[in-house]
């Protein structure tokens, strides 16, 4: 089925159920150093250039693999160089890829700059990514009934994130990272359980009315639909707020020394996605993710930062 543009997600391998499914990105990360980023127009050195596997969607995967969650992806990548480390990636860590389709375009890129504070920018070129439809979502009907949580990100086309919302299974719960920002449907909004931002999302989709504090942009983004928010603080760790209860509570995160930030955002997500597919409730799930996050920055990388859940308990 590997290498067919037309290929479709298979069942999965056994019955039993998975703690998570991701439905998202898979791209090959081409990382360069540099002590400071450019301006426009400017021309800065780095240093060589290194390959990781990448992408919001393939990220959460390892990381609730490598912490122990049963998990399975549901992505597209090209029938070349790059779509063949993603899926060596995925299954060293343990990851289901029955459900990782090859073809349509070349794998997703993602050129990132980081700079001696570890600080990070990155371009997306989506590639096949862009070709993740929803007909592969139907199609994933078994992935989606054995599924306990599914977390899904915006580097996937709007309408197979609609279309992932509609393929919840009974009792299943949405984790949605909406990054990068763009407008949602209502119905979308709706299903989120939670939604997941940082601060430049938050601002993103609140606009000019914005605030000026985590606990107004949680109010305004809870005013959207969403069940519930999580506001990811950084250093500073992360707000939950819980639309059914009306409350506000501040996560502290540990203090690390950090490295390199690129996908703690997406180990973050993932690892509070797990913990609420095993019954915690949010503030304690975030409590972990915190930890998660932290853990992260601390080493080089995307998915080579992500801890196991004995490095996390070792914080």
């Amino acid at each position: 089925m590997y290498g067919n543009e037309d290929s479709s997600p298979s069942a999965p391998s056994a019955p039993s159920r998975y703690d998570l499914l991701v439905v998202g990105s898979a791209n090959a990360d081409l990382v360069v150093g540099v002590e400071r980023r450019p301006g426009p127009g400017e021309t800065v050195l780095g240093t060589d250039l290194v390959v990781h596997p990448g992408g919001k969607g393939a990220n959460q995967a390892v990381a609730a693999a490598r912490l122990g969650a049963r998990t399975a992806l549901l992505a597209r990548v090209g029938d070349d160089a790059h779509g063949r480390l993603l899926r060596a990636s995925q299954q060293e860590a343990g990851v289901d890829t029955g459900g990782l389709l090859v073809g349509g375009a070349p794998t997703g890129v993602a050129l990132i700059t980081v700079d001696p504070s570890g600080d990070n920018s990155i371009v997306v070129s989506p590639g096949a990514n862009a070709r993740l439809t929803p007909d592969d979502v139907r199609a994933a009907g078994p992935l989606f009934a054995s599924a306990r949580v599914v977390s899904v990100q915006l580097e996937i086309p709007l309408d197979t994130v609609a279309e992932t919302a509609r393929a919840l299974g009974p009792g299943a719960r949405l984790v949605l990272n909406p990054s990068p920002p763009a407008p949602l449907p209502d119905e979308v909004l709706a299903a989120c359980d939670p939604l997941v931002v940082n601060e430049h999302e938050a601002r993103s989709i609140l606009g000019d009315g914005a605030g000026d504090t985590p606990e107004a942009w949680a109010r305004g983004l809870t005013a959207l639909g969403p069940r519930s928010v999580v506001i990811t603080l950084g250093a500073e760790g992360a707000l939950v707020s819980d639309s059914r209860t009306g409350e506000a509570v501040r996560v502290p995160s540990p203090r690390v020394a950090a490295l390199d930030t690129t996908g703690a955002g997406d180990a973050f997500t993932a690892a509070l996605a797990w913990r609420l597919g095993l019954g915690e409730e949010l503030t304690e799930a975030a409590a972990f993710a915190v930890r998660v996050g932290a853990a992260a920055v601390t080493k080089e990388g995307a998915q080579a930062s992500f801890p196991t859940a004995e490095e996390v308990s070792a914080l």
